[in-house]
C-alpha cells in the first residue's frame, strides 16, 4: 500500500458516486482546486485538467447525481479513532439578487450587505471539526443543503444532526458547538433526543430558570425556580466552582460554572451555563465583555478545557470563505436549487480530497509568502496541480461525438418563468367572534 492509496480511493469511490456525466463531472472538480481566478464557470473548462468543451461544464452539473447521504456516509468512514467527536452546525446565504426565474427565493440576513439583507438562498452546514496540534482553520462539511422556504436554520440543523448522529460510532461521546441563534429552548427541545452533548454560546440578554422549590401541596406544582438574567449577573447566587487559567495571547482567564439551569420553554431540559471573562482590560482601560456557554448533556469535558473547544467553531465560518472565495461555491447562476444543491456537494467532496492530500502535497508558495508548518486549505489547493498528475484521474478519455443538428426550425423558444421572491413571516392566530 503506497502514501497515495487512501486519496486514490476516495477519489475512486467518489468517481462512481456521480452516476451520470462522471468523466466531465470529475475532471470540473479537478478544475475548481487548480484554478484560482476564475470569472465563470465556462473558464473552468480551460484548465488542462479539463479534456472537454466549455459547454460541458454546465452539462455536468445538470446530469451529474452526488446522493448526499452516500456523500456523508463515505466522509464519515475517514474520520479517524478519536478519543470524542466533534461538530459545528451554521449557516450562510447564497444571494441570487438578479435571478428572478430562479426558485424559492427568500430574503437572508447578510452582515455584510448595506440594508443586512440579501434575496436568496440559505444553506445548512454540518461539519466535523479535526483535532489540530496548532491554529488552523479546517473544517470539513459532513452535509450543505438548502434551507426551503418552509424550512428555518433551526429545523434544518436539527434534522441534519440527526442524520450525522445516526452513522457516528455509537461508543463515542460526541459534542457540537453552535452560535447563539441555536442558543434557545425551542432547539434544545427539538434535539432532546438526539445523543450528544451540546455547546451553545448564549445572548447576554437571556433568562434562565433554576429548580423549582420543593411542592407545598397545594395547586399545581411549580416548574421554575428563581429567574437569573445574564445582564444582571451581579445578583447571581455563588457559583458551583470559579477556574482561572492562563492563556499564551490572552492572560487571565476566569471561568465560572453555574448548574442546574434550565430555558423557560424547556424546564425538564438541564444545562450547564458558563461565564468566561479575559481579566486582562483592553487598551483603553475598558474590560472585555464575558462570553457566556451553556452545556446541554452529558459534560465528558473539563471545565477549563470548554471555552477552548467552542472557540473551534469558527472553522465553519472559515469554510464558508474559503468555499466562496476559493472554491468558487457562490459562483454560478443556476436557474434551478436543485443545480444549486448539485453544485454544493461538489464542493463538499473537493474539501475533504484537499484535507486527505494535506500530508501529501509538496508545498507551492508564492515568492511573496511564507512558508507554511501546518498547510491551509488555500495553500493546499494552491499546491494540488503535482499532486493531481503523480495520482492520475480515473476518467476515461472524451470522445468525439459529432455536431449536433442545433435547434429545430421553427420550434419556438419559451421565456423562463419567473418565481415571486417568497416572504416569511409568523402566522398570526385568529382572534374568535364574540358571541
Amino acid at each position: 500500500m503506497n502514501k497515495y492509496s487512501r486519496i486514490e480511493k476516495f477519489r475512486e469511490d467518489s468517481y462512481s458516486m456521480l452516476v451520470k456525466s462522471k468523466d466531465a463531472t470529475f475532471e470540473l472538480m479537478d478544475s475548481i482546486m487548480t484554478m484560482e481566478k476564475v470569472g465563470s464557470v465556462a473558464q473552468l473548462s480551460l484548465s488542462p485538467f479539463f479534456r472537454r468543451q466549455w459547454h460541458s461544464t454546465y452539462e455536468a452539473i445538470e446530469d451529474c447525481r452526488l446522493n448526499s447521504n452516500k456523500l456523508m456516509k463515505r466522509c464519515i468512514q475517514e474520520i479517524p479513532p478519536l478519543e470524542y467527536i466533534l461538530l459545528g452546525i451554521d449557516h450562510t446565504p447564497w444571494a441570487f439578487r438578479d435571478s428572478p426565474t430562479m426558485k424559492d427565493r427568500t430574503y437572508q440576513y447578510s452582515n455584510s450587505s448595506s440594508n443586512s439583507s440579501v434575496i436568496g438562498q440559505g444553506y445548512s452546514t454540518i461539519a466535523w471539526l479535526p483535532p489540530l496540534n496548532e491554529k488552523g482553520s479546517w473544517a470539513l462539511p459532513l452535509r450543505h443543503e438548502r434551507i426551503t422556504s418552509f424550512e428555518n436554520p433551526l429545523g434544518k440543523g436539527t434534522w441534519q444532526l440527526r442524520q450525522v448522529c445516526r452513522k457516528l460510532p455509537e461508543n463515542k461521546p460526541k459534542l457540537v458547538v453552535l452560535d447563539c441563534e441555536y442558543g434557545n429552548g425551542k432547539f434544545i427541545k427539538q434535539t432532546a433526543d438526539i445523543e450528544i452533548s451540546k455547546l451553545i454560546r448564549v445572548r447576554s440578554n437571556l433568562c434562565l430558570y433554576g429548580n423549582p422549590p420543593p411542592y407545598s401541596g397545594r395547586g399545581r406544582p411549580k416548574k421554575h425556580g428563581a429567574k437569573l438574567k445574564l445582564n444582571q449577573c451581579d445578583h447571581f447566587p455563588h457559583a458551583h466552582e470559579i477556574l482561572e487559567m492562563e492563556d499564551s495571547s490572552l492572560g487571565t482567564i476566569r471561568m465560572s460554572k453555574w448548574e442546574e439551569l434550565h430555558f423557560y420553554n424547556a424546564p425538564s431540559q438541564k444545562l450547564t451555563l458558563f461565564k468566561i471573562e479575559r481579566l486582562k482590560p483592553k487598551k483603553t482601560g475598558a474590560l472585555h465583555r464575558p462570553l457566556w456557554l451553556i452545556w446541554v448533556g452529558e459534560q465528558f469535558l473539563s471545565s477549563s478545557n470548554i471555552w477552548i473547544q467552542y472557540s473551534r467553531r469558527f472553522g465553519v465560518d472559515h469554510w464558508y470563505r474559503f468555499a466562496k472565495q476559493r472554491l468558487h461555491w457562490t459562483l454560478p447562476r443556476f436557474r434551478t436549487p436543485e443545480s444549486c444543491q448539485r453544485w454544493s456537494n461538489l464542493i463538499v467532496n473537493i474539501t475533504w480530497q484537499l484535507w486527505l492530500s494535506k500530508d501529501l502535497v509538496k508545498e507551492y508558495h508564492l515568492p511573496w509568502q511564507k512558508p507554511q508548518q501546518n498547510l491551509t486549505p488555500g495553500r493546499v489547493a494552491q499546491s494540488m496541480i503535482s499532486l493531481l498528475m503523480d495520482i492520475g484521474s480515473p476518467t476515461l478519455s472524451p470522445k468525439s461525438r459529432g455536431k449536433s443538428h442545433g435547434w429545430p426550425k421553427g420550434r419556438k423558444r419559451n421565456k423562463a418563468k419567473v418565481y415571486p421572491t417568497v416572504k416569511k413571516r409568523l402566522s398570526k392566530t385568529k382572534k374568535r367572534p364574540k358571541k
